[in-house]
């Protein structure tokens, strides 16, 4: 019986499995929105062990093994490394038809050859294994397995007041195969629901961009300081992770200066007030984006941290949360088309995280094309809860139905382990799958370049050329 990881999975048709394999296997990876660690990958580290590299900060395995009854100590608790993959090892094969069943087995077979299912049976045997290679080759390190998957750039996630230490020391590395580049990922000064964390990250950002913030402009002056860092070390792309945008409201100057007075003095706002001050400033950062030619990214509808418990416990980040049912449309249009009118609307990326609104995002996008740049505005991949199978399939239905499939700039990985980028080979597999059968049920040309084009386009052109990143020598196809 062959491996359940084998060459054809996934793929159920001839043309299928040649677009697959003449076209998309084998494309380096652009990886425009991770989180992946630029300390980690400028120390070039060796992970300890499988446990750490795989379970540590993986919030949809937490989610999975909490869900199976595995006590916390034995999640992100004060476990041995050992005891947490066995826990595990245990729970894998209960999660059938869940995307973890897929990833795990892909993540075994890539990079550590392992076609063995995971199970308690097996788990001793591929926990030494999977330490051995990590322990003793050199292509088991962060950058080591970069390069393994053939990654031409990996952008992480970054706040302004990151010092960007990181960031400098990769850029000096003589190995440029694979660029890291920050993203600029201004949430923390965007929210206003706890006047003392926000004061807090305020005095983070005077002393990074050596300023005083006393007012609204001062604010946006710091922060023009350190887009222009951000801008200096390669970065060429922001990030907002909100729950919606800002519904339209009419602000003044001096309502937003008012605003910014009783936050910088520890007091509370109230919601109309916060919003409008958030619009103001969103606006303000969108604007530096398109003057420095970035692409503005907006991951919009989760609802963070609703499990007070593991907040409290824990913190953000741990698998506390979920899709959220907010209002998208009128935040969104009003936003964008305010950018518009002034015509300072960046490239942009919508990515929404309830399927609900797939033809929402994906129609929204395409009000705002000014035939100035392809694809300018972009109906983004599936993302946190939606990139499985399904989700991914419905993405690209709407892209496809509402928008120009040719033009989509393709996967993302949105993860903290470096052992993800089977994610990018899922996609690529889930794609050539879709328009096999798409040939097969005559709904497209059995035009094979053709298809092989748009494949290649879809799983790295369109990225490479989308971002304007300067590129390692990885990327030059």
């Amino acid at each position: 019986m062959r491996p359940f990881i084998h060459d054809d999975f996934l793929l159920e048709t001839d043309t299928a499995r040649e677009l697959y394999v003449r076209h998309a296997r084998d494309l380096p990876i652009v990886d425009f929105h991770c989180h992946l660690s630029p300390e980690l990958m400028a120390a070039n580290h060796r992970f300890r062990s499988i446990t750490e590299v795989w379970l540590e900060g993986d919030n949809y395995k937490w989610r999975a093994m909490r869900a199976c009854g595995v006590p916390e100590r034995l999640v992100s608790g004060e476990g041995s490394d050992w005891e947490k993959f066995e826990a595990w090892a245990r729970v894998v094969p209960e999660t059938l038809r869940n995307p973890l069943f897929h990833w795990t087995a892909m993540e075994l077979h890539r990079p550590f050859g392992i076609d063995t299912l995971l199970s308690p049976a097996t788990a001793r045997e591929t926990f030494d294994r999977c330490n051995e290679r990590l322990q003793s080759e050199d292509s088991f390190t962060t950058m080591g397995l970069l390069r393994s998957w053939r990654v031409a750039v990996v952008c992480s996630t970054d706040d302004p007041v990151d010092s960007l230490d990181a960031h400098r020391e990769l850029a000096r590395r003589s190995d440029q195969a694979t660029r890291v580049y920050p993203t600029w990922r201004p949430d923390a000064g965007l929210s206003f629901d706890d006047p003392r964390a926000w004061n807090a990250w305020v005095g983070k950002l005077e002393a990074a961009s050596n300023g005083v913030v006393r007012s609204f402009g001062d604010l946006v002056e710091a922060l023009e300081a350190r887009h222009r860092v951000f801008h200096e070390l390669g970065c060429r792309a922001s990030d907002h992770g909100l729950e919606t945008l800002p519904p339209p409201a009419a602000y003044s100057d001096s309502s937003v200066s008012s605003s910014f007075d009783a936050l910088r003095a520890g007091r509370s706002l109230d919601s109309g007030p916060a919003l409008a001050l958030q619009a103001a400033l969103l606006h303000r950062l969108a604007v530096m984006d398109f003057e420095r030619g970035w692409v503005q990214q907006f991951h919009l509808g989760a609802y963070r941290n609703v499990s007070s418990r593991l907040m409290a416990k824990l913190g953000p980040n741990v698998g506390g949360d979920s899709m959220g049912d907010f209002e998208m449309a009128r935040g969104l249009a009003a936003f964008l088309d305010g950018l518009d009118g002034e015509e300072k609307l960046a490239r942009t990326i919508l990515y929404n995280l309830n399927p609900r609104d797939n033809e929402l995002f994906a129609t929204m996008a395409g009000n705002f094309n000014d035939g100035t740049v392809p694809g300018k505005m972009q109906y983004g991949a599936s993302w946190w809860f939606l990139d499985q199978k399904d989700g991914i399939e419905a993405q690209l239905r709407a892209v496809s139905n509402l928008g120009v499939l040719s033009r989509f700039v393709g996967m993302i990985t949105d993860s903290r382990s470096f052992l993800s980028y089977s994610r990018h080979d899922y996609f690529r597999r889930i794609l050539c799958n879709l328009l096999g059968n798409d040939v097969k049920l005559g709904l497209v040309p059995d035009d094979r370049e053709a298809l092989g084009r748009l494949v290649t386009a879809v799983c790295f052109t369109n990225a490479r050329d989308f971002f304007r990143f300067p590129l390692g020598s990885v990327a030059n196809q």
